[in-house]
């Protein structure tokens, strides 16, 4: 049976259509039985016409069509990346200063037999979780929890392992009463001074600060259909040219796709995806994401602090630098 609860973009409409044919011609089946002989083949026919389309879209995203996807609201988040990678997970709360912040989870466990720190933005999956998670938006608390798990970290050598997903950090009068700023800034330093390895993994979208106060790591790598900005293409058209309706054309402009991102060295490997995106596979995706992490992880084992520390340093400030070297 295919799936009628599926959400469907905007411009997979033709996919959605020929999906609710296919699954009316098996609700006819499943009512006739033996006595619609003909509708197993035109079932057949059809779901291939739709995985073919489906793989033609797929192929030639622009960099809006990939926002879409990155935010689609069936994509897997972290809170099932840590059920799919993470076992005999504790989570800990609170930033020791003011309190709980939900957009960031994070704790101990163990991924593949090491004992880790992980965390990461969780966006919420339906209405309830998404208010309890103000939609993965963190507050200065997430980040102030996010500095007191990696010093934990430190302080018993696991390595820290983070998933970005986030549209940026919180923007309300609280947060900025509370520090906000200063908060991001700790957290990102906190990322490039800590002493055992790091891996991001921007798994949807990687807003601004938000994200780099959790991306600052030995390797981030991204997902084939995620997006990684300075803002997001909404914000950016609204202050380039007044104009909210023209996200698509910053979106273009601002270069936040994987695949611009690695021709630019901000990220250092893009992970592949099903066809059709993260979450129609999301078993598959989780895997995936799995097997590039644990191969991340142990280039960088037997690695001393310092050395840890110093490449780090050198990732980040060699970006931009080629841009700047004149041509041969």
């Amino acid at each position: 049976m295919s799936n009628p609860t599926r959400t469907y973009l905007d411009f997979e409409r033709p996919i959605a259509e020929l999906d609710a044919k296919i699954e009316e011609l098996e609700s006819v089946s499943e009512r006739n039985g033996e006595d619609a002989p003909n509708v197993a083949e035109e079932v057949a026919k059809l779901r291939q016409k739709s995985a073919d389309q489906l793989r033609q879209l797929y192929a030639k995203l622009d960099p809006w069509r990939k926002t879409m996807v990155a935010r689609h609201p069936e994509r897997p988040h972290l809170k099932d990346y840590l059920a799919g990678l993470i076992t005999d997970f504790e989570e800990l709360s609170g930033d020791r200063r003011f309190g709980e912040d939900n957009a960031i989870v994070g704790g101990l466990g163990r991924f593949r037999g090491r004992a880790v720190v992980v965390m990461g933005h969780e966006k919420g999956h339906d209405t309830q979780t998404r208010l309890k998670h103000n939609f993965g938006m963190a507050r200065p608390e997430g980040y102030r929890k996010a500095v007191r798990l990696m010093d934990l970290a430190d302080k018993f050598s696991l390595p820290v392992l983070t998933f970005v997903d986030t549209a940026g950090a919180y923007p309300g009068v609280g947060a900025e009463e509370r520090g906000q700023s200063e908060a991001i800034a700790r957290s990102t330093e906190r990322c490039l001074t800590l002493g055992t390895p790091m891996i991001s993994v921007i798994t949807g979208e990687g807003g601004s600060g938000g994200a780099v106060a959790l991306a600052s790591a030995n390797t981030v790598m991204m997902l084939e259909h995620s997006i990684y900005s300075v803002i997001s293409p909404e914000g950016c058209a609204s202050i380039l040219w007044r104009d909210g309706a023209k996200a698509r054309d910053a979106a273009i402009a601002m270069k936040i796709t994987a695949q611009d991102l690695i021709g630019l060295k901000i990220i250092d490997k893009i992970i592949g995806e099903p066809v059709g995106g993260a979450h129609r596979d999301r078993e598959g995706t989780i895997k995936a994401v799995g097997d590039a992490m644990e191969e991340s992880l142990s280039s960088l084992e037997g690695l001393d602090p310092a050395t840890l520390r110093r490449k780090r340093r050198e990732r980040f400030l060699a970006i931009g630098r080629s841009l700047m070297e004149p041509a041969a």
